[in-house]
């Protein structure tokens, strides 16, 4: 006959139920690109010029950059203001380098560039993205940001139009990608970037074919 201590010990125990874990890890992508979109969307152009008393996107070209800053509001706003947007790229891209190779860095940078372009709650009053994208050029691919940023500053000196020096920079942006590394990936992501900040200089192309475009002075 079957005693009391027989029948607990046939009957299965039932496992408790498993505790939820909170230790996954998060994906880096997830949190730093929309995190880099955020910071480039920051408005770097309108707080110092703001803090000058000018409005970048009512004066001179109306576009927040450091170039139109540099002639509204003076050499030293532009110069932070230029220094401002290039760290916007440049720090998510040396993070997402860090953390998870080429591959975050180069999207952070880019959502960056994206988010100084196309800043969040202001879609259609952002720069061009040129600085930014130097940041992310700097970080990744710092040689031939090196020679890059030369080129820039000898066509400036010599036709005071950032735009042209700006375009042209641009322009072999790929090329420079493609000597300075392997993967045709990132030469098609910098292609498209570039060709995003190309469009987004539209309004000069059109001063520059008129022989009105802005000069810095």
């Amino acid at each position: 006959m079957a005693t009391a201590a027989t029948i607990g010990e046939s009957v299965p125990k039932i496992p408790p139920p498993a505790r939820a874990s909170y230790d996954a890890p998060v994906n880096p992508w997830w949190l730093l690109v929309p995190l880099s979109y955020v910071l480039g969307s920051m408005p770097v152009a309108g707080v110092v010029a703001g803090t000058a008393g000018h409005d970048p996107t009512r004066e001179g070209s109306g576009n927040p950059g450091a170039s139109n800053v540099f002639r509204v509001a003076g050499v030293k706003a532009g110069v932070v203001v230029l220094l401002g947007d290039v760290l916007k790229g440049l720090g998510p891209s040396l993070v997402g380098l860090a953390v998870d190779g080429r591959p975050l860095g180069l999207a952070a940078g880019l959502a960056a560039m994206v988010g100084h372009i196309a800043p969040l709650g202001r879609l259609r009053r952002g720069g061009k993205g040129v600085a930014t994208l130097g940041g992310t050029t700097l970080a990744l691919y710092p040689l031939g940001a090196a020679a890059l940023i030369v080129l820039w500053l000898l066509i400036v000196s010599k036709a005071k139009v950032a735009s042209v020096a700006s375009l042209v920079v641009v322009g072999l942006l790929p090329v420079v990608v493609a000597v300075s590394s392997r993967s045709w990936g990132e030469v098609a992501a910098t292609a498209a970037a570039s060709a995003i900040v190309a469009l987004r200089h539209r309004a000069n192309i059109e001063r520059l074919i008129a022989g009105q475009e802005h000069q810095l002075r």
